[in-house]
């Protein structure tokens, strides 16, 4: 992935990282901005890969651990209010999801039945808004409110709209209900997060229709 949206992502999450810890070398903030954008996106096999590149291309450059704190702190209280266990990978998934959602406008979570995707976002609107609760003027914590869809349970039309050939009339699809409410914010405050979700199997036909 060369094309101009990998490098517009790697620049736009440097400029975060710039903006929130100007003390660090330049170096150290795009070699961050680099993994933060690109290692989620990697199959475990191909991390050694990846690393064996990073380290050829900014030689004796470390990068320091970030401050997650307090993000830590309520990510650990969510997950005993929800019964669930905490292991260490699961709060890597985490910090990778809020790592793509600050830089990306849209992303899957992909991975094997059963393996904590939809988990794995509850945990982390919930950190937000407990975050949010506990730190109001902090601005990277907000609440979310999720617009979540199957997009396997109803029809194509149904679920992104389509032409009636008779009456020539346009009937808006859930989707299409959903973004505008979103956009709108007919549901939650201006100033929230709105995550509009499909949760389900991925299809080619859905996939290929939302790309369209």
């Amino acid at each position: 992935d060369y094309g101009m949206r990998a490098v517009i992502a790697v620049l736009r999450a440097a400029g975060n990282l710039k903006r929130s810890e100007s003390h660090l070398p330049e170096d150290v903030l795009v070699l961050r901005s680099i993994i933060d954008v690109n290692l989620p996106k990697f199959l475990s096999p191909d991390v050694p890969l990846f690393r064996g590149i990073t380290s050829d291309l900014f030689p004796g450059v470390e990068v320091p651990v970030p401050d997650r704190d307090a993000m830590k702190a309520a990510y650990h209280e969510c997950m005993e209010n929800n019964n669930l266990q905490d292991t260490d990978y699961f709060w890597e998934k985490i910090v990778q999801i809020y790592d793509m959602m600050i830089v990306r406008h849209g992303f899957m979570i992909v991975g094997s039945p059963f393996s904590g995707k939809t988990s794995a976002w509850q945990m982390l609107a919930e950190t937000l808004a407990l975050l949010h609760k506990q730190f109001p003027e902090d601005p990277r914590w907000t609440k979310v409110i999720p617009f979540r869809m199957n997009p396997k349970s109803i029809t194509m039309g149904q679920l992104y709209g389509n032409f009636d050939p008779v009456s020539h009339e346009w009937t808006d699809g859930v989707l299409a209900i959903q973004y505008r409410n979103a956009a709108q914010s007919k549901v939650g405050a201006p100033e929230d997060r709105k995550w509009v979700l499909f949760d389900g199997p991925v299809d080619a036909i859905w996939i290929e229709n939302m790309n369209t």
